[in-house]
């Protein structure tokens, strides 16, 4: 059930996240772990801050792709996109490796928006992967990925490394039809 006193949504942006908002992606980062941390073990440090290392890597590797959502203008989550699947070890597919949506801006669309328009930027295979016991990821991915691709999605169970997951597989399409919202 939707939240009445939430307005409705009205204009996504995506921006390519520049190594001087590394910062606010750290920050950002702290709320989604704390989120993700009802699903999986997370170990927050002494300092009282979760820690992720792969981070920088988004400002120095050229297969990485940090975004941040904005919505109306307002800073909304983020997108950490990377070539190669930590899941099925395929490096030719693209990967959602971490994605995020602040709680006050869930189930208004600007979730599925955002993820359609990273889609859009990087066309060919994808992947994205959900922990098992992260139902409401589930269904979310579920739906997005079926609105993008205009078909129902059956995905594939997996184990690694001890972890039961739900793995998404598709197709951009360079014609893709274009979902509205803006890059930045």
């Amino acid at each position: 059930m939707t939240n009445p006193t939430k307005k409705p949504l009205q204009h996504v942006e995506l921006s390519l996240a520049g190594v001087e908002q590394e910062q606010t992606m750290a920050n950002l980062l702290q709320l989604y772990a704390h989120d993700f941390s009802e699903f999986h073990d997370l170990e927050i440090g002494p300092d009282g801050r979760f820690r992720y290392t792969p981070l920088p890597l988004y400002w120095s590797e050229p297969s990485r792709h940090p975004f941040l959502i904005k919505m109306d203008g307002k800073l909304a989550g983020f997108v950490l996109v990377k070539r190669g699947s930590e899941l099925s070890d395929d490096p030719t597919v693209w990967e959602i490796a971490e994605f995020f949506v602040l709680r006050g801006c869930r189930r208004l669309g600007i979730g599925t928006q955002a993820a359609q328009l990273v889609w859009q930027r990087f066309p060919g295979p994808w992947e994205v992967r959900v922990m098992q016991s992260n139902v409401s990821a589930r269904h979310f991915w579920t739906h997005a990925i079926s609105i993008f691709t205009g078909q129902a999605i059956d995905p594939v169970y997996k184990q690694k490394a001890g972890e039961a997951w739900v793995l998404y597989r598709f197709e951009s399409k360079p014609q893709q039809p274009q979902i509205t919202g803006e890059w930045r």
